[in-house]
C-alpha cells in the first residue's frame, strides 16, 4: 500500500451457513476510518460488493463512509430474475441501465441538497447524524458523527445479524419479510398513519365523541414509530380539569401545516383555513400565494409563507398576515426546495403564482437573498417593514447544529423559531427524503432550547415545532422539550377527509383534497366542522394531561425536560436507550419560554419618517412629490409605505405615479422592495443588493450622480435585483450584479449589464440587457422573454442551453416595442449608452438577441 494507490474489494458474497457477513456499512467505515487515522486513506480505493445495498440512501451512506464504488450484486440479480420472469417488460440490459441511472441521479440530488457539487467532496466525508447507536460504537467506527440518542452497540448488532442469518439458513422454508416500508402491508413495517389510525380518526370526525378521540389517540400511540413514543411524562398531584386553563387558550398555540393552494385544492385549503380561524388557530398558506378575495374573510390564512420561489408574494399578501414565515427548508425534504408538477398548475393556480398554466414550477433549494445570517437578518427586516404588525417566523429543519442557527435567527430579530421534524410530509414528498433526510424534531428542539437558554436568547423568541404531531401526548412531550406552539399538517388533512392514498403528486387524489382536477375536486366532502372537532378534542386531551401533571396553565409545562422519562417496559429498544445530558438537563435559573411579545430591532428607521410625512397623502390618494438624502444604513426604503397602500387598497394600489419620491446618495439593501402600484422611485446615486425585490407595481429608476460622464459598464446596483418581482417597471443606467431578475414573474426591466445567472427561474415578464451578461443565462426559466445587446456575439456560450434558446424577433411590432422600451429607458435615466443605441438603432438592432424558454 505504501508503493502506490491500491484497490481493495470488500465483499459479503460468500456467506454460508457457517459464515456471517459483517454489515457492509460497518465494514467500509471501519476500514476507511482506520486507514485515515494512519494517513493512508488516500492511497486505497474501496469497492463494496454487497447484497445489502439497493437504494439511493444505502449508496450514499457507503460512499459517504469511504467506499469509492459500490456493486449491489443482489439488486442486479433481482432485476435479471424479474426480466426473465416477465415481471419487467424490458431487456435486462435496459432495466439494469435504468436502475444505475436512477441511483446516479439520486446521488446527485443527495449531494446537491447539501450544497456539494462534486462526488469527490462527499466521498468519505461522513456527513451524517447517528440515532440510537451507543457512543463507544460511534466513536470507534464512525468517529466524529454527532449522536444525541444512545442505544445499540456491537453486541446488539451481532444479535440482529445472528437472528437474520438463522432465519435464512435454519428455517425449513425461509421467506422474506412482508416489507411495507413504502406502503402499508399487513404484517409488515408499521406506519405512523396506519390504516387503523386513519380509520379511528375518520370515525371520530364523523361522530365527534371524545371517547372515540381517545380510541384514536391510543391507536396512534400504541406502537413506537417516532422517538417521542419511547418517552413519557411524570405525573404530579392531579387537578380537576376545571382548574386547568381553558381550551381556547390552548387552541391559540396550534397552527396548521404549510400546504399551498396548488398542492391542495382550493376547496380543501379554504376549509382548513376557515376551521382554524373559527377556533383562533393560525392556518398556513404554504408557498403558493393566496386568492386576494380571501384576505379579509374568514378563509384568510393567518400565516403567510415566504419560500425560495416567492410565488404570489405581493404587498397585499404580506399585509394580510398575522405571521410571516420564512421557510428555510421543509422537515420532510430539507435541502430540496419544492416543485409543483405542470398538471397541477391550472389557470387559477397560475394566476395566484403569476406564471403560465401547465408549467412545471420550481422553488430552488436556497433563497437567493440568503447566503449568510446577515442576509437572513435583512429579509427579516424587510418583512417587518412590509407588515409592522406581523410576527416573523423562521422555519428550520431539525439536525445537529440547528441550535446555533436558531441563536443566529434570534439575534437577527425574528420573533419565532420553528423546528421542523422529518416525520411530516405529504404524498408529494420524495420517499427517499421522507425516510432518510432530516431528523426527529425532539433532538433539534432540545438542542435549540439549550442553546437559546445558554445564550440568554430564549426569552426573546417563541419556539414552534411541527412534524407528525397528532395527539395530546405529542403536544406535551414537545412542550416539556421547550416548544410553545405546535403545527399539524397530515392530521389536519385527514380531519378534512384525506384517506392517505399517497397520490398527491399525480393530481389523482380520490377525495379531492390534493388535486386541481375539476372532476376530482367535485368529490371533496370535507367539512369545516370536522377539522374543528379534531382540534377541540386535541386541546381537551392536552388539558387532561396537564391536569394529570398538576399544572394549571400550559406555561408551567414549557421547558420542563426534568419531567421526561424513557419508557422502560414498552419496548426492548427503550430499555437500552440513553438520552444525552443536554437533552434532559436544561440550564438552571434561565427563562424557559418567551417573555416578549415581539423581538424587534431597536434601531431607528427612515421608513418611520416617510410614513409620518406621506401616509396622509396615501389615505386620501392625492399626488405627492418629495426628495430625500439617503445613506447605505437606510435599509428597506420605503417598504413600509407599501404596507399602508396594500392595507387600504389591496392589489389595486394607487393611480400611476401618484407618490413620486427621489433619493440622492447610496441606498442600503432592499431599496424599493415590494414596491406597490402608484409609487415611483428615483435613486440618483447607486444601490446595494436586492433592489426591487418582490416588486409588484410602480416604477424604480436608478441613475448615476454624474450622468454626463457615466460609463455603461459602471455598476449601479448589487446582486439579486428584482428577485421574485411580480410586476412594475425598472430602469437602471448601469450594470447590476449577479442573479438579476431571478424568479421574475411579471416585471419589465432595462439594465445595461448583468452578472451570472441572469433571469434564473423566470416565469413571466420582459428583461432587456443593453450590455454584457455573465454565464448561465436563463437557468430554470419557464416563461417571459429576455433581450440582450450582444455586441461581440459571445452570448451563445453563456446561455443555459438546457432551458433557453435564441428566437427571432417576430416582426415590426416587436421591434417597435423594443425601441419604445429603450426610449423610455433614456427618458427616465438620461443614459448616454441608450442614446447611442437609439441614434444608430437599425445597426444596433442586429446585435439584440431574443431569448425564450426551450
Amino acid at each position: 500500500m505504501q508503493r502506490g494507490s491500491e484497490i481493495l474489494i470488500l465483499s459479503d458474497k460468500d456467506i454460508s451457513k457457517e459464515r456471517i457477513a459483517i454489515p457492509s456499512l460497518l465494514a467500509v467505515s471501519a476500514a476507511f476510518s482506520y486507514l485515515r487515522e494512519k494517513r493512508l486513506a488516500n492511497r486505497v480505493s474501496f469497492i463494496m460488493e454487497t447484497g445489502e445495498a439497493r437504494d439511493i440512501h444505502h449508496m450514499a451512506c457507503l460512499i459517504g463512509c469511504g467506499a469509492s464504488a459500490v456493486y449491489p450484486y443482489l439488486a442486479y440479480q433481482t432485476i435479471r430474475e424479474m426480466c426473465e420472469k416477465g415481471e419487467l417488460k424490458l431487456p435486462y440490459g435496459t432495466a439494469a441501465a435504468n436502475y444505475k441511472t436512477a441511483l446516479e441521479n439520486g446521488l446527485l440530488k443527495v449531494i446537491a441538497r447539501m450544497g456539494i457539487s462534486a462526488m469527490n467532496s462527499y466521498h468519505g466525508a461522513g456527513l451524517f447524524d447517528a440515532l440510537c447507536l451507543n457512543r463507544e460504537f460511534v466513536d470507534e467506527f464512525f468517529k466524529g458523527t454527532p449522536l444525541s440518542i444512545e442505544s445499540d452497540g456491537l453486541s446488539e448488532i451481532e444479535d440482529s445479524l445472528k437472528r437474520r442469518h438463522a432465519a435464512a439458513f435454519e428455517t425449513p422454508e425461509p421467506s422474506l419479510d412482508p416489507g411495507g416500508d413504502l406502503r402499508h402491508r399487513k404484517g409488515g413495517e408499521w406506519h405512523a398513519w396506519s390504516p387503523s389510525s386513519v380509520i379511528a380518526l375518520n370515525k371520530f370526525i364523523k361522530r365527534p365523541d371524545h371517547v372515540l378521540f381517545k380510541d384514536f389517540s391510543r391507536t396512534a400511540d400504541e406502537r413506537p414509530v417516532f422517538l417521542r413514543h419511547l418517552l413519557t411524562y411524570k405525573k404530579g398531584n392531579p387537578l380537576a380539569i376545571e382548574e386547568v386553563e381553558r381550551s381556547d387558550l390552548i387552541l391559540k398555540r396550534f397552527f396548521s401545516g404549510a400546504m399551498s393552494v396548488g398542492a391542495l385544492s382550493p376547496e380543501a385549503h379554504e376549509t382548513i383555513a376557515e376551521a382554524c380561524n373559527r377556533l383562533g388557530i393560525k392556518s398556513n398558506s404554504g408557498e403558493g400565494g393566496e386568492d386576494p378575495l380571501r384576505y379579509k374573510s374568514i378563509r384568510n390564512s393567518a400565516i403567510k409563507q415566504i419560500a425560495s420561489g416567492r410565488f404570489g408574494v405581493t404587498p397585499a399578501y404580506l399585509a394580510s398576515a398575522l405571521d410571516l414565515e420564512i421557510k428555510i427548508a421543509q422537515g420532510a425534504k430539507p435541502g430540496e426546495g419544492g416543485h409543483l408538477p405542470e398538471h397541477k398548475v391550472s389557470e387559477y393556480i397560475a394566476a395566484l403564482r403569476h406564471c403560465s398554466p401547465n408549467t412545471l414550477l420550481i422553488s430552488p433549494p436556497p433563497h437567493h437573498d440568503i447566503y449568510s445570517i446577515e442576509d437572513l437578518a435583512q429579509l427579516i427586516h424587510d418583512l417587518k417593514q412590509a407588515n409592522p404588525r406581523a410576527s416573523v417566523c423562521v422555519k428550520l429543519v431539525s439536525e445537529t447544529g440547528v441550535g446555533t442557527v436558531a441563536a443566529g435567527v434570534a439575534k437577527a430579530y425574528a420573533d419565532i423559531v420553528q423546528i421542523s421534524g422529518c416525520e411530516g410530509g405529504t404524498g408529494a414528498s420524495p420517499i427517499s427524503s421522507i425516510k432518510n433526510v432530516g431528523s426527529y424534531w425532539e433532538t433539534g428542539l432540545a438542542e435549540t432550547q439549550v442553546v437559546l437558554m445558554e445564550n440568554a436568547l430564549r426569552e426573546r423568541v417563541r419556539v414552534r415545532v411541527d412534524g407528525g404531531l397528532r395527539t395530546g401526548k405529542d403536544v406535551i412531550i414537545a412542550a416539556l422539550l421547550g416548544a410553545e406552539e405546535f403545527g399539524f399538517g397530515t392530521a389536519t388533512m385527514i380531519a378534512a377527509g384525506c384517506v392517505m392514498a399517497r397520490q398527491c403528486h399525480l393530481n389523482t387524489c380520490p377525495t379531492g383534497i390534493a388535486t386541481q382536477d375539476e372532476k376530482l375536486r367535485g368529490k371533496f366532502r370535507g367539512r369545516v366542522e370536522w377539522v374543528e372537532a379534531y382540534f377541540r378534542a386535541l386541546a381537551h386531551e392536552v388539558r387532561e394531561i396537564l391536569a394529570e401533571m398538576g399544572f394549571r396553565s400550559f406555561n408551567e409545562a414549557i421547558g420542563r425536560s426534568d419531567l421526561l422519562m424513557v419508557k422502560d417496559k414498552e419496548s426492548p429498544v427503550s430499555k437500552r436507550m440513553r438520552l444525552d445530558e443536554r437533552f434532559v438537563q436544561y440550564p438552571a435559573g434561565k427563562p424557559r419560554r418567551s417573555l416578549r411579545a415581539r423581538n424587534d430591532n431597536p434601531a431607528p428607521s427612515m421608513n418611520d419618517r416617510l410614513v409620518e410625512e406621506l401616509r396622509p397623502f396615501i389615505e386620501e390618494s392625492t399626488p405627492v412629490e418629495r426628495e430625500y438624502e439617503i445613506r447605505n444604513i437606510d435599509r428597506s426604503i420605503p417598504i413600509k409605505l407599501n404596507y399602508f397602500i396594500a392595507l387600504k387598497y389591496g392589489n389595486e394600489g394607487l393611480p400611476p405615479d401618484i407618490v413620486r419620491l427621489t433619493f440622492r446618495g447610496v441606498a442600503g439593501q432592499s431599496f424599493g422592495a415590494f414596491n406597490h402600484k402608484g409609487v415611483a422611485l428615483t435613486l440618483i446615486g447607486d444601490a446595494n443588493d436586492y433592489v426591487g425585490k418582490g416588486m409588484f407595481g410602480g416604477k424604480i429608476v436608478l441613475k448615476p450622480l454624474d450622468t454626463i460622464h457615466a460609463l455603461q459598464r459602471q455598476v449601479i446596483a448589487g446582486n439579486t435585483v428584482l428577485y421574485g418581482a411580480t410586476g412594475g417597471e425598472f430602469f437602471a443606467a448601469g450594470r447590476a450584479g449577479e442573479r438579476f431578475a431571478v424568479r421574475n414573474s411579471g416585471a419589465t426591466a432595462v439594465v445595461e449589464g448583468a452578472g451570472l445567472h441572469l433571469c434564473e427561474y423566470m416565469t413571466r415578464g420582459t428583461v432587456l440587457v443593453l450590455g454584457e451578461v455573465g454565464q448561465n443565462v436563463g437557468a430554470g426559466m419557464t416563461g417571459g422573454v429576455i433581450y440582450v445587446f450582444d455586441w461581440d456575439n459571445s452570448l451563445k456560450t453563456r446561455l443555459n442551453a438546457s432551458h433557453v434558446q435564441f428566437a427571432h424577433l417576430t416582426g415590426e411590432q416587436e421591434i417597435a416595442q423594443l425601441k419604445t422600451l429603450i426610449e423610455r429607458h433614456y427618458q427616465y435615466t438620461g443614459s448616454l449608452w441608450a442614446h447611442e443605441i437609439l441614434s444608430t438603432f437599425p445597426e444596433s438592432l442586429r446585435h439584440i438577441k431574443k431569448i425564450i424558454p426551450v
